[in-house]
């Protein structure tokens, strides 16, 4: 790289691109919570190419501005390369006097964070963290604090390979898998595809600003959020009892989520209020998180470390991350040593990060550490339970159709009726088949037998051009799944009689409303069957179908620049949006890769209803 590296490093004014300049390791965390990171030195990682640039995030972030084409330039690309393309000096190299030139180094140091990992010998979080990660610092444009890391920049000490085997790795070592310290390109697209598509369907997730391909399929993955902290970093300083840096943990956090207005403007009169107001923001977020996870099928491993969880909630590391086609509940990933949570039980793990952040706030306000099970009944709990099953309300009423205002009007006046309708509802979504558990590729499952969104998107059209409810035969023959055997769709006296009440309470829905509003019942019908066709979007990603379309996406890449690829992948997570108030992409209108497009299209519709 030479000196001409370092001067364009140090000569922030005379490059184009000034905001990459300032990505250089900086990041308050590092002086906020000493306590709550390793430092390491940097040396640029030659032979890296752009694979990927994420333009509109960019100029989300501030980094370009809204008028640059979302297309790479030589001054682009090298700037993207001098600031993300870069290998951590860990211990083995100091301890082996690895030889780096001074030209070679980044000025200042890079951290990776602390945080508990529960497969690490010492369950306490003294030894874990960002094993190939580092953070690269923060950006700031339009009142929001960006974080960057990125993922594959070398073994840090906090791999749990590292202390499972008590010795130091090489990066790059190819004796140990997780713990050389390096990602593939492979896992970028992968969370490139999924968190994008989420993101258009307003999830909160971490998304991919870049990727930066190196040689054998190796890549550097660069993630952003504007907060990327989780509850893991607060939880092992708490099972520590280690109150100065939990505390410092917890002023960062607090300071982080008020400057860029994440919550609301907080007057705190004491500590034990600005405290406990951050263990109700966590009840909120993850009440919310739960029931959004169970309504749209996304299975994400929530435990009691929280590592793989963002504090609002919002998803990170995608490894073992999947939307499912259906209500796959007795899915479970395979870990190796321990089989994950199903998509039911991260109900009651949301919870329990809940309760812990109330220990965490009774800890910092009396400084005493109290048990955990002191907390089991606190009020906070009682609020995420409320606060879940209105959410879940929320989310059911949305996805038949109804507007915000419409829910808000339902909720306000006919509760009961929903409750009575999601009770239906629930009975055929979580009707599972009889063919029991069986092993799949990365885990074991059960099947679901009805696809509820079907019923959701075909019903109300159905009724209208019917003008009566559907027979039980025909009910059935909409919801069936390719899952379903002819034993799983017997039509019991018991599934008669939850079919009559399925489609009597949604018609006492729609009735409900049209009366309160002053609407025609026809009118709601109209416009339900318009924006459900859009929610319930017949070809909808599953985790599957990610991993297909990333296979594809691996085989034509070499011929793909990055700026395709971008565009490639936003066409494809617009074609994804389920919003029916925003406005509707038709897919690729010709171009070059139009063929490519439909090709992702049919891989979506053969995995629909799949893991």
């Amino acid at each position: 790289m030479g000196q001409a590296k370092k001067s364009t490093i140090d000569e922030i004014g005379k490059r184009s691109y000034t905001a990459f300049a300032r990505i250089n390791g900086d990041h308050p965390f590092k002086s906020q919570v000493p306590g709550g990171c390793v430092e390491y030195r940097a040396r640029h990682r030659r032979g890296g190419k752009v694979a990927f640039f994420n333009f509109d995030l960019a100029k989300e972030m501030g980094l370009l501005p809204k008028s640059h084409p979302s297309q790479l330039n030589p001054e682009l690309e090298r700037e993207i390369l001098e600031t993300f393309s870069l290998v951590i000096i860990n211990e083995y190299d100091v301890m082996n006097n690895v030889k780096v030139t001074e030209e070679e180094l980044y000025p200042k140091t890079f951290m990776a964070t602390r945080y508990l990992q529960l497969q690490h010998p010492d369950k306490s979080g003294r030894t874990s963290g960002d094993g190939r990660s580092i953070w690269n610092g923060t950006v700031r444009a339009n009142g929001i604090t960006w974080d960057i890391s990125s993922c594959g920049t070398g073994a840090t000490k906090l791999s749990p390979a590292c202390n499972i085997n008590k010795k130091f790795y090489q990066t790059g070592d190819p004796s140990i898998s997780y713990g050389c310290g390096l990602s593939e390109v492979s896992e970028g697209l992968e969370t490139l595809f999924f968190s994008e598509v989420l993101n258009k369907n307003e999830l909160r997730t971490e998304r991919v600003l870049a990727i930066i391909e190196h040689e054998k399929g190796l890549g550097i993955n660069v993630r952003a959020n504007p907060n990327l902290m989780r509850p893991s970093h607060f939880f092992g300083h708490l099972k520590q009892g280690n109150y100065a840096t939990l505390k410092q943990v917890a002023d960062y956090y607090i300071q982080r989520q008020l400057e860029n207005k994440a919550w609301a403007p907080g007057n705190f009169r004491s500590d034990k209020e600005k405290y406990f107001a951050l263990a109700r923001e966590v009840a909120k977020a993850f009440s919310e998180t739960a029931a959004t996870f169970e309504d749209e099928y996304i299975f994400c491993w929530l435990d009691w470390d929280g590592d793989n969880i963002l504090m609002d909630g919002g998803i990170i590391d995608y490894g073992s991350i999947r939307q499912f086609g259906l209500f796959h509940a007795e899915y479970r990933y395979d870990d190796v040593q321990r089989f994950s949570t199903t998509i039911l039980e991260q109900k009651q793990k949301a919870k329990y990060i809940v309760q812990c952040f109330v220990q965490i706030a009774d800890f910092l306000t009396t400084g005493k550490k109290r048990s955990l099970s002191c907390f089991r009944n606190h009020e906070l709990l009682q609020y995420f339970d409320r606060h879940f099953t209105e959410c879940k309300d929320r989310n059911l009423l949305k996805k038949i159709g109804f507007r915000k205002e419409q829910q808000e009007l339902l909720l306000k006046g006919n509760r009961g009726l929903v409750a009575k309708f999601r009770k239906a509802f629930t009975y055929f979504e979580r009707a599972k088949s009889k063919r029991g558990l069986y092993k799949v590729a990365d885990g074991v499952t059960r099947d679901a037998v009805f696809c509820m969104r079907d019923i959701l998107r075909e019903f109300p059209q159905l009724y209208l051009t019917r003008q009566e409810p559907l027979p039980a035969e025909d009910f059935i023959e909409v919801i069936r799944s390719s899952y379903a055997r002819r034993s799983d769709l017997r039509l019991t006296p018991i599934r008669r009689k939850q079919i009559t009440k399925f489609q009597d309470t949604y018609i006492a829905l729609v009735s409900a409303l049209a009366r309160a509003s002053g609407s025609d019942r026809k009118h709601l019908l109209l416009e339900l069957t318009m924006r459900a066709s859009i929610i319930n979007k017949y070809d909808r990603v599953t985790g599957d179908s990610i991993s297909f379309i990333v296979q594809k996406v691996q085989k034509v890449r070499p011929k793909l620049p990055a700026q395709e690829l971008f565009e490639l992948a936003r066409q494809f997570t617009t074609y994804q949006n389920m919003n029916p108030d925003q406005k509707r992409a038709q897919g690729m209108e010709g171009g070059r890769h139009r063929n490519i497009l439909q090709n992702f299209y049919s891989i979506v519709r053969d995995c629909r209803e799949g893991i």
